[in-house]
C-alpha cells in the first residue's frame, strides 16, 4: 500500500482498511476521520487524550498506514487546513506562525528557486508516467466527440479556461462549463452520448465537478478526468483518468504540470487532423 500524499487518500485507505484494524487502531481511526482541525494543530498528547488511547497507538496507527510517526500525519492535516484557505495572505500567516523553521522564506529569489524546482521534478514525473496509451486513448476520445464540455472550476479554473482555448484553434466544439450566474445545469443540459466531459479538479475536489462528471454518466458521454489520486471521487467516472502530482511549495500548489498535459493533449489533436 503506497503512503498517502493526501488527505483524501489517507481517509479512502483508512475507510478501505477500518474493518481489519484493532479495536484501539478503530478508535484513532474514527477520531482521524472526523477532526480534522484537531488533527491539524493540536499536540500528540492531546489527540491521544481525545481519541482516548495512549500516544504509543498513535505510533501503531501512522505505521500501520506505512508513515514513519504520526507527526507525518499530521502534517497532511495541517498542510490540507492551510491550503483550503482561500486568502494567499492567511496561508502565508499560518505558515509562519506554525512552521517557523524554513530559512529564507518568503524571500521572492528563494520562492522562485523552489518553484522552479518542484516544476521542473513534476513535468519530469508526467513524462516519464504517463503512458503513450492513455495518451492516445484520449485524443482519440477528443477526435471523435461531437462536442467538449470543459469542468474545472477554482484553482483549477485557468487549466480549463486554456485548455478551451487551445481546442478552439484546434476547430474543436469546445464549451466551459464555468457555472456563470448558478447555470450549471443548464450550460450541461446538452451534454449527449456523442460528446467527451473533460474535467479537472485536485484534493479538496469541487463538489459541482463531482456533480457534474455524475450527470455526464447519465447522459453517456466520455469522460476524461485530470486529477491527482486514483481515491480521487472523480476516477470512477473517467474513461481516461490522467493523475498528475502538481509541484508544491508549502501550501502553495503549482499548475505547470496540469497545463502541460492539457496544452499536449490539443496539440496532438491539431496533429491528429493532418494525418
Amino acid at each position: 500500500m503506497p503512503v498517502a500524499t493526501n488527505i483524501a487518500q489517507l481517509q479512502q485507505q483508512i475507510r478501505t482498511r477500518y474493518g481489519d484494524l484493532s479495536k484501539r487502531l478503530q478508535q484513532v481511526a474514527s477520531y482521524v476521520l472526523e477532526n480534522n482541525n484537531s488533527l491539524a494543530f493540536d499536540t500528540i498528547a492531546v489527540i491521544a487524550t481525545q481519541a482516548g488511547v495512549p500516544p504509543s497507538t498513535l505510533i501503531r496507527f501512522a505505521k500501520a498506514f506505512e508513515f514513519s510517526g504520526f507527526n507525518e500525519i499530521k502534517q497532511l492535516f495541517r498542510r490540507d487546513l492551510i491550503e483550503e484557505t482561500a486568502s494567499y495572505t492567511d496561508r502565508a500567516r499560518l505558515l509562519k506562525e506554525h512552521e517557523p523553521e524554513q530559512a529564507g522564506r518568503g524571500k521572492p529569489l528563494h520562492i522562485l528557486q523552489q518553484f522552479a524546482q518542484v516544476n521542473s521534478q513534476a513535468m519530469h514525473q508526467l513524462a516519464t508516467q504517463t503512458s503513450q496509451q492513455q495518451l492516445e486513448l484520449a485524443v482519440d476520445i477528443l477526435n471523435k466527440a461531437d462536442n467538449i464540455y470543459i469542468v474545472g472550476l477554482r484553482r483549477s479554473f485557468s487549466i480549463a479556461t486554456y485548455l478551451t482555448y487551445a481546442l478552439r484553434h484546434a476547430q474543436r466544439r469546445a464549451f466551459l462549463i464555468d457555472g456563470l450566474g448558478g447555470m450549471f445545469n443548464e450550460q450541461f443540459s446538452m451534454v449527449g452520448a456523442n460528446d467527451v466531459v473533460l474535467s479537472i479538479s485536485f484534493s479538496p475536489y469541487a463538489a459541482e465537478t463531482v456533480t457534474l462528471s455524475e450527470a455526464a454518466v447519465k447522459a453517456g458521454a466520455k469522460q476524461i478526468i485530470i486529477t491527482d489520486s486514483q481515491a480521487s471521487p472523480l476516477a470512477q467516472f473517467s474513461d481516461v483518468c490522467f493523475v498528475v502530482n502538481e509541484g508544491k511549495v508549502d501550501a502553495f500548489r503549482s499548475q505547470s504540470a496540469s497545463l502541460c498535459l492539457v496544452q499536449s493533449l490539443a496539440v496532438a489533436l491539431a496533429f491528429n487532423d493532418e494525418q
